[in-house]
């Protein structure tokens, strides 16, 4: 199931549900991914799949910068725009941004590689339009290591699904999908393959985070 169809009817609801089926360690996996954006008043930031806007919002409450976020999801987009008026928000994809060379001193994105045909070719045009010397930031889920792994299995297999289905049957789907769509990819790009990627695509200086027991990881560098 593509990403725009699975996330489609959860606009509303986003934040809430995905803050507690993280046991509340999503927003403070998003805290960390801003903590590496370098922007400035008068800067222009890219937040790609940006959803509902949380990133969005949090960049600007902190650097006071102007802020683009794109999704593919029109949906999504309805609730970026109820939540942040005045923000520019602009239906696209990451494979194929809308905007020129090097139009931007900062880029963030957010769960969107495991959505996307050609991680390579994403990285390299999510780079495109990133100012040399601009940070460029991303958050993801991940698998955990060593002792924490059968737990992490436990809940994605069982937990998450049987609290999707509590909640809603959108979130029973994101529930049953979540644990396969992260295993896969990272079982296909592990992280040593993926900091790569970003190095390849022309940004320096890469470094990652994990989060949580290794639940979350966040990766930032440089445009060079």
């Amino acid at each position: 199931m593509d990403a725009r169809t699975l996330f489609a009817p959860l606009g509303p609801t986003y934040d809430r549900y995905a803050s507690l089926l993280s046991f509340g360690q999503d927003p403070r996996w998003r805290h960390e991914l801003v903590s590496h954006v370098e922007a400035r008043p008068g800067d222009r930031v890219l937040d790609v799949a940006t959803g509902t806007g949380a990133v969005a919002r949090e960049v600007i409450a902190r650097t006071g910068c102007t802020v683009v976020g794109l999704d593919q999801s029109p949906e999504m987009l309805a609730e970026a725009r109820r939540r942040l008026p005045g923000v520019e928000l602009v239906q696209g994809t990451a494979d194929e941004l809308p905007f020129p060379d090097a139009s931007f001193d900062a880029l963030t994105f957010t769960y969107l590689l495991r959505y996307v045909p050609d991680p390579a070719a994403t990285m390299r045009e999510l780079a495109r339009v990133v100012k040399p010397g601009g940070t460029v930031s991303s958050l993801e889920f991940a698998v955990p290591r060593g002792v924490w792994r059968p737990l992490w299995e436990l809940y994605v297999r069982v937990g998450l699904p049987v609290a999707g289905r509590v909640i809603s049957p959108g979130w029973h789907e994101v529930g049953s999908f979540l644990g396969p769509s992260i295993r896969d990819f990272w079982a296909e790009y592990p992280p040593g393959r993926v900091l790569e990627l970003w190095r390849a695509a022309g940004i320096g200086d890469v470094r990652a985070r994990r989060m949580s027991l290794g639940g979350g990881v966040v990766i930032w560098g440089r445009k060079t």
